[in-house]
């Protein structure tokens, strides 16, 4: 899993669901041994350098085990026997003398807790010249821990019964938040009372105003945005490129008992048959406002990346302008800390198109004050003593005629 995240540059959901050959219980400890390396995997390399005499390549195998190794010991607290034991079995008939004499010599050492670890060098070069020393302290102190989960829910009277039943805490209406468990075993799962949905994923689409009748939801899969829109009684029209991932947005709708139109189609191409009161355009992009829930996500946003997804953003939201109702309300966002995912993709669109204009954004928790040009830009550190949010950028934009 590891190899194929680092050096094939695959999501851990991706390279956790190639492995079937372990039971249930060893596959989720597997995938939480290669999410804890990759949470601390500049420190656990600094620590594998300071033991050796000469530096181990990044792909090699010793390598990758000794992460593995460590990162049980910091971020599962497994007893050395234990990891030692599981350790040395993957270099047999490799370099066995060498892992097992590193990973003495560390053990012996004590190993420190790595409870702010680094991120890596150029996202934290990035972060600081964009947001400063403050957000990336906060954003090392987030990636050590595993996140909080956060239900969204139709209807607020159920979300706040919800949390004083089940020990949960609500930091907006209809919101939830518990400690992170299995999903498909909390109550209401199978009843479809609830969705998985972190906190600040659910803001752009609060952005939409309750009078919008026909609501347009771009990239849309897998879903959460169309389910909130629904349950608020929007006519919504979902649309998504990916027939698999249209395929498990159905699948949400038909648990949560919530209607949407569904259409599978390239945003780019596909021309809409009317107008629409409000559209929500959650572009795709580098996904690097997740890393605390997926923190490979900052080895696989190369600039390149980015650089492509700012171009295809900006394609998106031209596109999507053309198919709003004069008055009506267009909401950008994206899941990133990448300002050339956000700002850098508003601005230009803002100064090319006269009749649109970006407006304060209304009906927000009252902790997330929006920047004083009407951004709603999530960093970390926000709310983090009650767990902090993904890093998001939402920008609400109204058309004037």
């Amino acid at each position: 899993m590891l190899d194929a995240v680092l050096r094939r540059g695959q999501t851990l959901d991706a390279a956790g669901g190639a492995v079937r050959n372990l039971s249930t219980a060893d596959h989720g400890l597997a995938v939480a041994i290669a999410g804890e390396a990759l949470r601390r995997l500049p420190d656990l390399d600094a620590l594998i350098d300071s033991a050796t005499r000469k530096r181990l390549p990044d792909d090699s195998k010793a390598r990758m085990v000794l992460r593995l190794a460590l990162a049980q010991k910091v971020g599962l607290g497994t007893p050395e026997h234990a990891l030692v034991a599981t350790a040395l079995p993957l270099v047999d008939g490799g370099p066995r003398r060498l892992v097992h004499g590193v990973l003495g010599t560390l053990l012996r050492r004590g190993l420190p807790p790595l409870d702010a670890p680094s991120l890596p060098a150029e996202v934290e070069h990035r972060w600081r010249e964009a947001w400063g020393n403050e957000a990336v302290d906060a954003a090392r102190r987030q990636i050590s821990k595993r996140p909080a989960l956060d239900l969204t829910f139709a209807e607020d009277a159920e979300a706040q019964d919800y949390a004083a039943k089940h020990e949960g805490i609500s930091l907006a209406s209809n919101h939830v938040r518990l400690p992170s468990s299995s999903v498909s075993e909390l109550a209401g799962f199978q009843e479809g009372r609830w969705w998985v949905q972190d906190l600040a994923a659910s803001l752009p689409a609060r952005l939409i105003p309750d009078a919008a009748k026909d609501v347009l939801d771009l990239c849309a899969a897998p879903g959460g945005k169309t389910m909130q829109l629904a349950a608020a009684g929007h006519r919504v029209t979902a649309v998504d490129a990916s027939g698999s991932r249209l395929a498990r947005l159905r699948e949400n709708l038909d648990r949560t008992h919530l209607a949407a139109d569904l259409v599978e189609a390239d945003a780019l191409s596909w021309k809409p048959k009317q107008e629409f009161d409000a559209i929500l355009l959650d572009a795709p992009c580098s996904a690097t406002g997740t890393f605390r829930r997926h923190p490979e996500v900052l080895y696989r946003a190369r600039p390149r990346i980015i650089a492509d997804n700012a171009e295809l953003q900006s394609s998106l939201l031209d596109r999507a302008s053309q198919w709003l109702k004069p008055g009506g309300t267009l909401v950008y966002s994206v899941c990133s800390l990448e300002p050339q995912e956000g700002e850098d993709v508003v601005r230009p669109f803002l100064a090319k198109h006269s009749d649109f204009h970006l407006a304060p954004p209304e009906g927000l928790p009252s902790v997330l004050l929006p920047s004083a040009d009407g951004w709603v830009r999530i960093l970390p550190g926000l709310l983090e003593a009650e767990g902090g949010l993904d890093g998001f950028l939402i920008g609400r934009l109204v058309r004037t005629r």
